[in-house]
């Protein structure tokens, strides 16, 4: 079947085609068990966003939220996004003496 790239071309020109491109972002999350119970989540690599949960999957969950809330209101301001993409975390032993 042959393309009229002109109609193609016309139609486009007369048309407003609206694209959403969506980046994936990596994010470390440190999830803290509370002593009065439930899990606080931080994000250290988008100061201030901490959330908390009852159980770990809910501290999970919110702190997903969190991030999406925390990334569009960067969005909004014309920001850029930080991310952990090269960050490499690991956790060390130390004997105390």
């Amino acid at each position: 079947m042959a393309v009229n790239y002109f109609n193609v071309s016309m139609f486009l020109s007369y048309h407003s085609i609206s694209v959403t491109l969506k980046f994936m972002h990596t994010y470390n999350v440190q999830l803290r068990k509370e002593e009065e119970g439930g899990y606080t989540a931080i994000v250290p690599a988008l100061p201030g966003c901490i959330t908390y949960g009852e159980t770990v999957d809910e501290a999970i969950a919110m702190v997903k939220e969190a991030v999406e809330l925390y990334i569009d209101e960067l969005t909004d301001r014309g920001e850029p996004i930080p991310d952990d993409t090269h960050t490499l975390e690991l956790s060390i032993h130390v004997e105390a003496v």
